[in-house]
Order: C-alpha cells, then sequence, then structure tokens
C-alpha cells in the first residue's frame, strides 16, 4: 500500500447468510482514500453504503478482500487490537447522536476518553478543548434536552474530536437536523477537512455530498462512480 493511503480496501466482497437467502452487499469493492480528502459516499437505501461505513469503521470485517488503516491490515489485528484501532484513529458520528440521556455535554465529550484509561483531569481538559472547537463552550453544562438537534450533533462531533482520530466517519449526519443546522454542522466539516482531518460521510443526500471534495456512488454492491468534485 501507498505510504499517502490512509484507508484502502482491495476487491471486498461482503455476504450476509448463505445459499439462496444470502444477501450479497458488497461485490469485489475496491476503493483508496488518502490523508486529508473529503469523501461523500453516496447510495440509495440498500445500495451497499452503510456496510461499506461498518468495514471502514472496523464495526465488521469483509467475507473476501483487504482492508488496510493507516498502514495496517486489519484482517491481521485481534479483536482487540481493530477495537484500540477504532478508538484512537476513527471519530463516529451518527444521525441520532447517540448521546446519554441525562449526562452533561462535557461528560457526553468525556466518554470515550475514559476507555483510553486517561486521568480525569486529562479527560476534562480535552473534552472542554473539543467542545470549544465547535462552538459549545457555554453549554458545557447543558444536558441533551436543552440543547437543539443542532447543538447535539456538534456535542456528538467534539466527542468524536477528544480523541485526536485521523478520520472522522459521518453515516447521515444531517438526517435529523433542520436546514440551517445541517449548513452549520456542515460548514463545521467543511473547516475540520480545512485543517487537514479526513473526512467521510455516507448520505443518500445530494446536498450533502455536494459539500465534499470528492463523491464515490454506491448501488447494487458496488461502485458505479468515484470523482472529484471540487478541489
Amino acid at each position: 500500500m501507498a505510504a499517502d493511503a490512509l484507508i484502502e480496501i482491495r476487491d471486498v466482497t461482503k455476504t450476509y447468510g448463505a445459499g439462496e437467502t444470502a444477501v450479497h452487499a458488497l461485490r469485489g469493492v475496491s476503493l483508496r482514500v488518502e490523508a486529508g480528502e473529503y469523501v461523500a459516499v453516496m447510495g440509495s437505501s440498500g445500495s451497499g453504503k452503510s456496510t461499506l461505513m461498518n468495514i471502514l469503521g472496523c464495526l465488521d470485517v469483509p467475507s473476501r478482500g483487504e482492508y488496510w488503516l493507516d498502514g495496517s491490515n486489519v484482517a491481521r489485528l485481534t479483536e482487540d487490537q481493530q477495537a484500540l484501532v477504532r478508538g484512537r484513529k476513527i471519530g463516529f458520528i451518527f444521525q441520532s447522536f447517540n448521546l446519554i440521556p441525562r449526562t452533561t455535554a462535557l461528560a457526553n465529550v468525556e466518554l470515550p476518553l475514559t476507555y483510553a484509561h486517561l486521568r480525569r483531569a486529562e479527560r476534562r481538559k480535552r473534552a472542554s478543548r473539543a467542545l470549544a472547537l465547535v462552538g459549545l463552550s457555554d453549554r458545557a453544562d447543558h444536558r441533551p434536552n436543552e440543547l437543539s438537534g443542532g447543538q447535539q450533533q456538534r456535542v456528538a462531533i467534539a466527542r468524536a474530536l477528544a480523541t485526536g482520530p485521523r478520520i472522522l466517519l459521518a453515516d447521515e449526519p444531517t438526517g435529523n437536523l433542520d436546514a440551517h443546522s445541517t449548513d452549520e454542522v456542515l460548514g463545521m466539516f467543511d473547516q475540520l477537512n480545512a485543517d487537514g482531518r479526513t473526512v467521510v460521510v455516507i448520505t443518500h443526500e445530494h446536498d450533502v455530498a455536494a459539500r465534499a471534495r470528492r463523491l464515490i456512488q454506491v448501488a447494487d454492491g458496488r461502485i458505479v462512480a468515484d470523482e472529484v468534485t471540487r478541489r
């Protein structure tokens, strides 16, 4: 694998089940993402884009093929090593925010740092810095039900950033947001990418995909288009 490829998958297939009931979610997909890219993966429901996201995020493994992440062959890692990779190299952002309801914004952002076994003072410092990056220092003590949808997603972005990952992997990140909040969140992705972060967004929305610099379209488990849309 070339040194500048942060992500590379080679001839990856993913099949669920067997025989006549087998579902072929991915069919020989190959893909390369270099450090610092901003990529949108677009496809309709059932196209295979969510399966692709799960593999990229080390949440699932291919049935066949190879996945190289930051120079490591993921298939050769143990489950514990894959969990370590997820925690250190990938920041996840989901449509449903996945915040703990009765916990403050600051404590939600601290959560992944707890798994990293950092001391409380260091966790608090990093979480506060991440909230400041998304413009929510003044909401640190607010619980999710005291925040707007856009603010909740910004807390989720701060949580994803807290561990200092090389990759932000976002799955339908604007699906529960209004137009104003969507623009805020996408503006944040623009800035994070401009600052050097690799951003991969899974979406079915054309307006969201248009903000990326590269568009990959998936249909029937295959990549059917891959183009640079802006520089």
